[in-house]
């Protein structure tokens, strides 16, 4: 007995798959599912094609989307801020002082990317410095960061 696939029964399966993506937590299926609605696409297009070389076209596809996915959509969806990062991701990240506070330890310190949430903190000294100097965090110690002067070291 000879399967005839008609466009329809790839648009059938194509929909099922994406549907069915809102049940299985994978994103998986969608891709399949895609695969399988371009195959419907391309058997209206041209009915002389077999079968098997649908089959076949919907395997490549399903595999070429899926690796499409993880290759250049999926990196950019990553998240590139530090917040909610661990303590020692913050730890050696440079910022500069943008004010002195009441006690000369006590300055506020700009990063130029948020940290924890934040871009900029109160933060306490272990060495003088001024606006405008650099600082590297060593502590956490609650919510006030311990820092110290940076030294850039040229090779």
């Amino acid at each position: 007995m000879d399967i005839i696939l008609q466009p329809w029964h790839w648009c059938i399966l194509g929909i099922l798959l994406i549907l069915s993506e809102l049940i299985l937590p994978a994103f998986a299926a969608l891709w399949f599912g895609l695969a399988a609605l371009l195959v419907a696409l391309l058997s209206w297009i041209f009915p002389e094609l077999g079968s098997t070389a649908q089959i076949v076209t919907w395997l490549i596809a399903s595999v070429a989307f899926t690796v499409a996915w993880f290759k250049w959509v999926k990196p950019l969806s990553t998240d590139k801020t530090q917040a909610g990062l661990a303590r020692e991701a913050t730890i050696g990240q440079v910022g500069m002082v943008i004010q002195l506070k009441a006690t000369p330890e006590q300055i506020i310190v700009r990063f130029p990317m948020p940290l924890l949430g934040d871009d900029e903190w109160h933060c306490r000294t272990t060495a003088p410095v001024q606006v405008g100097d650099r600082v590297q965090i060593i502590d956490i110690l609650g919510n006030e960061m311990l820092v110290k002067p940076h030294s850039s070291t040229t090779i």
